[in-house]
């Protein structure tokens, strides 16, 4: 539930609730002292606007009160006394005049009822005064009189008698305790509601006030939990995944800065190898160690020879530097790859068999096979793969076996050579920069230690996939996918 649905019904409920209530509790006191629902709804026709009546039968009372200050002796005159009760009558009241304890005039309607035995005392207070309403009978009455004296100081009284709606009764009486209850359920019913909305608003606010504070004091280690679905919901899972995006990016700042050191030291042993091995012939030949011509010539090839390793060290960090970056270019073209492997494959038995190696292909590709490749790069992963196999063969009759084949999706070349193999903790390494598996960095089988991983950008490149498996001191087995293409020899991507 969004806020704002949530503050316009917690508006609506601060409204609501304790009009409803107050309702069903005025309901409860009606029906607890005035009777049941039916005679209330019988009594409610005449009970809406009688208060109205009241306040004009107060007046007419006050008006008499002020007449007869002025001339006592108008409440000899029957008819003037006749045209008020008529007043009086048209608003359900009837009017009494008493001197001393006789009844000097009385409304024809209560000659003979028993409300003249309730009539108030004399009390002269000198006002209007309105008494409770009380029971005579089966009807409620209430009695608005002032005392007065007669011209002979005889007390004298003027009463109005009116029959009370129980309905306006009860509501006079009890209309402090419902507004004070009223009062009391709107407070509460605030109280609570803000208490509720607020909580479910400013508890997450403090959640992520805390998470960020943690943040500032670079602590990621922990997580934010949306708690609802609303808006602060919503801004929860955003803050989240900033926090997941921060703590990564930080992380592989971190990556980084560690792979940069390790590179750093990798590239200077590297080539502190093949300087210290140049250094020390330099020296051998300034002091004169190769004193003949065929020594001089051998110092002179040795140096030759690491400076060329030197060379194609810096080459192949400066390329796999490249395709680390992203900015060594790519020219892609959809081939035919059974065609092109079958030329790679000559190639390959080609240079093999000059250095003694047994070379054996198996390529079961369809033709008009096509794959999206970049040639001479892909060329390289071949060349690396097999260099890198040809480092490590440890055996008399060494041989390297190409196999290429389909599925649904993809074609799949394996290498394969039955070179020492590699111990299963270090496979998931060997196409990490600098890795080499078993052996020291001063290994008599030298390379850069970039080879594999540079075959390993490549196919990265190329949307493809690598893997390495092996069985120690039998074999090794290279694996490369690349994904299929529906398109004929000669379109671009």
């Amino acid at each position: 539930m969004s806020i704002r649905i949530k503050l316009l019904l917690s508006y609506a409920a601060m409204l609501v609730i304790p009009l409803v209530i107050t309702f069903f509790t005025a309901l409860l006191l009606i029906v607890v002292f005035r009777g049941d629902l039916q005679t209330i709804r019988e009594q409610y026709g005449v009970g809406a606007h009688r208060m109205f009546e009241d306040q004009h039968v107060e007046g007419i009372l006050k008006e008499m009160k002020r007449s007869v200050e002025k001339n006592p002796s108008i409440l000899s005159d029957s008819s003037y006394l006749s045209d008020l009760d008529q007043e009086l009558l048209r608003n359900k009241s009837n009017l009494i005049v008493r001197k001393d304890h006789r009844i000097i005039f009385t409304s024809p309607s209560i000659q003979q009822t028993e409300i003249l035995d309730h009539l108030p005392a004399f009390e002269d207070s000198g006002h209007v005064e309105r008494d409770e309403a009380v029971h005579i009978g089966k009807q409620l009455i209430s009695f608005g009189h002032f005392d007065f004296r007669f011209a002979d100081q005889t007390p004298g009284s003027v009463i109005v008698v009116t029959t009370v709606n129980p309905l306006v009764n009860f509501a006079q009486k009890f209309f402090p305790i419902l507004f004070i209850t009223s009062i009391i359920i709107l407070i509460l019913t605030n109280t609570i509601l803000t208490y509720f909305v607020s909580r479910s608003i400013i508890r997450p606010l403090q959640r992520l006030k805390n998470a960020m504070k943690r943040i500032e004091a670079g602590d990621l280690e922990f997580q934010v939990v949306p708690t609802s679905r609303d808006e602060i919901g919503e801004l929860s899972v955003a803050f989240e995944q900033m926090r997941n995006q921060l703590q990564h990016s930080i992380h592989t700042q971190i990556q980084y800065e560690e792979n940069r050191k390790e590179l750093i030291s990798n590239i200077s042993h590297d080539l502190r190898t093949p300087l210290t091995a140049i250094r020390g012939y330099v020296d051998g030949l300034g002091d004169g160690i190769a004193d003949t011509p065929e020594k001089r010539q051998k110092y002179i090839d040795i140096i030759s020879s690491k400076a060329e390793e030197m060379d194609h060290l810096i080459d192949e960090l400066f390329l796999y530097s490249k395709l680390d970056l992203n900015r060594l270019p790519f020219q892609f073209e959809i081939v035919d790859f059974h065609a092109f492997l079958l030329d790679l494959s000559e190639e390959l038995a080609f240079d093999l068999g000059k250095q003694g190696v047994h070379y054996s292909s198996n390529i079961t590709l369809e033709p008009e096979t096509y794959v999206l490749i970049d040639r001479d790069k892909l060329k390289r992963v071949f060349a690396n793969i097999m260099d890198n196999g040809l480092k490590y063969m440890d055996k008399t009759e060494k041989t390297i076996h190409l196999r290429a084949f389909m599925t649904t999706d993809d074609v799949v070349i394996q290498m394969t050579d039955n070179g020492q193999g590699i111990e299963p903790d270090a496979l998931p390494y060997v196409f990490e920069r600098f890795y080499r598996a078993d052996l020291s960095r001063n290994s008599h089988t030298g390379g850069s230690g970039l080879g594999l991983a540079i075959t390993k950008q490549i196919m990265d490149g190329h949307e493809g996939t690598i893997q390495a498996d092996s069985t120690v001191g039998e074999s090794t087995c290279i694996t490369m996918t690349l994904p299929r293409r529906n398109h004929k020899v000669g379109d671009q991507q």
